[in-house]
């Protein structure tokens, strides 16, 4: 039986740094997964895995560091 493909549509461009799509590669390498399967798996269950503290703190010190787009910090 083939497997399932999952339609993902074409949402918007991403720029990832080099140390980001160095882990991207790296799962695909393991997994065989695209860089779109493996964003979707990373998200869509990202509850499955992450601590949600450490999740927010991750994201309030890289803020602290970079801003965001719009420049608030």
């Amino acid at each position: 039986m083939p497997a399932k493909r999952l339609p993902l549509p074409v949402r918007s461009r991403m720029n990832l740094t080099e140390a980001a799509y160095g882990r991207l590669r790296q799962l695909n390498e393991t997994w065989g997964l695209s860089n779109n399967y493996l964003l979707t798996v990373l998200l869509e269950r990202l509850d499955d895995y992450a601590d949600k503290a450490r999740l927010e703190a991750a994201f309030r010190d890289f803020i602290a560091e970079y801003g965001t787009p719009g420049g608030e910090t």
